[in-house]
């Protein structure tokens, strides 16, 4: 069928020039942490560079997170489609309470699961104790590839289930009408129908879980698990500067290539698609079936959010005795986390919204190398950001070095594609006749941006910036080492106090960590476009 759609060439010449240059200062300014990487890099000479990069145990972490990424992704999407399936489009009872449980897994920092699932499910762990009185002794090994993987798959799928909700939920079910009368079986429509339109939101989601899943720092060190991440950590913290600095440059190679993978698979996707226009109506019924379907929401649920859950009372429980000591918890902690978070969502926003709308509405190839700078620092390891951005503070930028200024400048770099992504979504789903129909009434194409586009992409805009609040508050590395002296947030206390073993002290930040991600979380669910009905 021919489409009046403007291909990656015919539009490059239409770029509106402030936001062209406004989206080219924030993908240089992403860019930026790089250039520290590629100049300790190019210290290290030619024939040494080689012989770090072809070392049996440098290819060995390559297979190990190039694995990781790819199990890691490909169970997400195994769990997060249908769970995002049966919450939108059938009768599966309590859809609303399964909406929200099997969303709130991504409220809990993956390092924060790895302690969980170690000490439930570790050498005399929790479970293995209480089976002992059945005989059991040893339960499978939980540390290494699977324990990483099972790990990062139980708190990332959500990304997956969000951005393929939020396409369901805007599928026009005329089409899927239209292939049942054409005697289409509903796995055939669903083939057929369903799939291409919400293919890109399902690589969307898929994507943040493989950046995540390589950039990822907390669980393979607790697994033990040589991920790029975790050597890198070693060698930084043993001097090994020159071979964290190339394995570092491969990190982001491997980034770039699954870059470019996510956009051969979106492939010549629509420009705008939605339901003005079309229908969204009826769903599908389950049977007898919806009993299974609501044990695989509970069994997901379960598994990654009562395990942690149990784990940190039990560490409330025990940590009574230890209440007044130096590390007992302050409420200022949580209000600076929420501080921080917050300044971080708005940056995030305002510096993603000409990149998304660029990449939505202008496609080029100049628009689509923005988008994908902005990627680049998601998947650089907040530890290496971290230690490029003290070097940059100390070398270049005195006046804001240790202030938040710089710790909110590297939450924005490494988060900024979240906010992205959910605005891009939402760009596209504006028929372009409605801001050009404003323009006919006289309104100029800043009025038309604000009266029409803007209240049209609001629940994008604010899904974006609760994604970056959410991630902020559980970033690790990055505010160990940039946050200023003197200011404790909550995952610095709970990594002092689990550091030094007191795990009583971590319990309280923690919950109330969980706390303020599921409220954020209920937030993000209850707006439009992540309507839980």
């Amino acid at each position: 069928m021919a489409t009046d759609h403007p291909t990656i060439d015919d539009a490059s010449d239409d770029l509106p020039l402030p936001t062209t240059i406004a989206s080219g200062a924030v993908a240089a300014a992403v860019l930026l942490p790089l250039v520290w990487l590629v100049r300790t890099a190019l210290d290290v000479g030619l024939s040494e560079a080689i012989d770090i990069s072809t070392r049996p145990s440098t290819i060995q972490v390559f297979v190990n997170s190039a694995a990781l990424v790819v199990v890691v992704t490909v169970a997400s999407v195994l769990i997060g489609v249908p769970l995002a399936y049966l919450t939108v489009r059938t009768d599966l009872p309590f859809r609303r309470g399964f909406t929200v449980a099997v969303s709130l897994p991504l409220v809990i920092p993956s390092y924060i699961g790895a302690f969980a699932f170690v000490s439930a499910f570790g050498p005399q762990g929790a479970f293995q104790r209480l089976l002992a009185p059945l005989g059991v002794e040893r339960l499978p090994e939980i540390y290494g590839f699977v324990g990483a993987s099972l790990v990062i798959t139980l708190y990332t799928y959500p990304y997956v289930f969000i951005t393929t909700r939020a396409a369901l939920k805007s599928l026009d079910t005329t089409l899927i009408d239209a292939a049942r009368t054409l005697e289409h079986g509903q796995w055939e429509a669903f083939r057929r129908v369903t799939i291409p339109q919400i293919k890109p939101a399902v690589g969307a989601g898929s994507l943040l879980v493989a950046l995540y899943a390589l950039s990822d720092f907390g669980t393979p060190a607790i697994m033990q698990f040589d991920a790029f991440t975790r050597v890198i950590y070693v060698e930084f913290t043993t001097f090994g500067r020159d071979v964290a600095s190339l394995l570092s440059l491969q990190l982001v190679a491997v980034t770039l290539l699954i870059l470019g993978l996510e956009s051969h698979i979106r492939g010549n996707e629509p420009l705008y698609a939605g339901r003005q226009g079309g229908r969204t109506s009826g769903t599908v019924r389950l049977g007898k079936w919806k009993y299974v379907a609501m044990a695989a929401c509970l069994a997901v649920s379960g598994l990654a959010l009562f395990v942690p859950l149990g784990i940190l009372l039990t560490w409330l429980a025990q940590g009574g005795a230890e209440v007044g000591s130096a590390l007992a918890f302050q409420p200022s902690y949580a209000l600076n986390s929420v501080g921080v978070s917050a300044g971080a969502a708005l940056v995030a926003t305002v510096a993603g919204l000409p990149v998304a709308y660029l990449a939505a509405k202008h496609r080029s190839r100049l628009t689509e190398a923005f988008e994908r700078a902005t990627y680049v620092g998601y998947a650089v390891p907040g530890v290496v950001l971290g230690l490029a951005l003290v070097y940059l503070g100390t070398s270049y930028a005195q006046p804001i070095y240790q202030t938040l200024y710089l710790l909110i400048a590297a939450y924005v770099v490494r988060f900024l594609p979240q906010a992205v992504g959910s605005m891009r979504a939402s760009f596209l789903r504006v028929n372009p006749a409605l801001p050009e129909a404003a323009r006919t009434l006289g309104r100029s194409s800043f009025g038309a941006f604000r009266a029409v586009t803007l209240p049209l992409i609001a629940p994008g805009l604010f899904g974006g910036a609760a994604l970056v609040f959410l991630t902020t508050m559980k970033e690790l590395p990055a505010t160990l080492l940039l946050r200023p002296s003197g200011f404790k947030t909550l995952v610095t206390h709970i990594w002092t106090a689990t550091a030094s073993g007191y795990y009583g002290h971590a319990a309280v930040p923690a919950l109330i960590l969980l706390g303020v991600s599921a409220l954020s979380m209920l937030v993000i669910l209850s707006q439009e476009g992540y309507d839980v009905k």
